[in-house]
């Protein structure tokens, strides 16, 4: 065979290969790994785009590996990304914004959920704001996503101040102990409250929402160490690809089924599971066909966590510039939509 036939194979199969590659991205980076962790144990229903991108095979689809890993609360799987013990962590906004503006720690924002679906909710039926004074509520833990939740919903609905009330440090179990009349007031998720009113046989009153204090905010953030992103940005696309493509099987009513097998992890059945899917996707929970990453709402967080006082008194909000990287969000979707 002469020199020439032989460089023609290997053009051909060097071809061949590029060919295989272009078709099938996933197998350039097949074996990039990923631990994403989330708030909650058992997880908070906000979570589960991460377990249908997981269970559903989606962030393997686009060549990586993602382990979703449990955290009691967003402030500690926080902080496991700024030790690098994971990858990449779903803690509150707030507490993001308010760490970057006080010690400006490496963390970056490639994704995000701008809508709470936090509520303070009142096992009695003619509870109200006034009747909250001097009382127990129930919180995940003081300065925790429910915490802060509780301040800002106090301020905004409530024209009440932090220091009114008893917070009382419960992690994921506030539901639980309304149900067995531990507490008659605690800050809640919205898929919490057909769960509890199921428990008691009883309706819940709902005295104040997040979304309704505040219209304009900002709830999760998808943060990661700035020294992995810099690394390994590839895989963090591809894990911003899995999400997209979560969200968009989540979207479909024929796979509502299957969500709620893959939202197992929150603990609610099927049938809850699917009746809160419907609540969420209406308001728009899960960012869709974006990233999520909205700049007025990034910076009103960073605003209103300075008028709090959460942000020191010679500090600054972060900017927006160094808050977020928008362009992982941008690579990721081209890939999702690539033919």
């Amino acid at each position: 065979m002469t020199h020439s036939n032989f460089a023609g194979i290997r053009n051909l199969r060097a071809v061949c290969a590029m060919l295989v590659l272009s078709l099938c991205p996933a197998l350039s980076s097949a074996q990039q790994k990923l631990t994403l962790g989330i708030p909650g144990i058992p997880a908070i229903f906000g979570t589960s785009i991460a377990m249908v991108a997981d269970k559903e095979g989606f962030f393997k689809k686009r060549g990586v590996d993602v382990t979703v890993r449990q955290f009691e609360t967003g402030a500690f799987a926080s902080r496991a990304a700024l030790s690098k013990e994971i990858d990449a962590a779903l803690p509150p906004t707030p507490l993001v914004v308010t760490q970057i503006s006080n010690t400006d720690v490496p963390l970056v924002g490639i994704w995000g959920m701008e809508n709470p679906d936090w509520l303070i909710g009142a096992t009695d039926p003619n509870a109200v704001c006034a009747g909250m004074k001097g009382q127990a509520v129930g919180v995940d833990s003081v300065g925790g996503a429910r915490s802060i939740a509780l301040k800002t919903m106090l301020i905004g609905g409530c024209k009440m101040k932090i220091e009114d009330v008893q917070q009382v440090a419960l992690g994921s179990n506030v539901g639980a102990a309304m149900v067995a009349g531990q507490l008659k007031f605690g800050v809640l998720h919205i898929d919490d409250v057909p769960v509890i009113e199921h428990e008691t046989k009883k309706p819940l009153k709902t005295i104040v929402t997040q979304k309704d204090s505040r219209p304009i905010d900002h709830y999760l953030l998808l943060v990661v160490h700035k020294d992995n992103l810099a690394k390994n940005r590839d895989a963090y696309v591809r894990m911003v690809a899995g999400l997209i493509d979560a969200e968009r099987f989540m979207r479909d009513p024929a796979n509502a089924a299957k969500f709620a097998q893959d939202a197992a992890p929150t603990g609610r059945t099927p049938d809850f599971a699917m009746k809160s899917l419907k609540t969420y996707l209406a308001m728009e929970f899960w960012p869709h066909e974006k990233d999520g990453l909205t700049r007025k709402n990034l910076e009103l967080v960073g605003k209103i966590q300075k008028a709090v006082g959460n942000i020191k008194d010679d500090k600054t909000p972060v900017t927006y510039e160094r808050l977020v990287d928008p362009t992982i969000w941008r690579d990721a979707f081209a890939l999702v939509n690539k033919p």
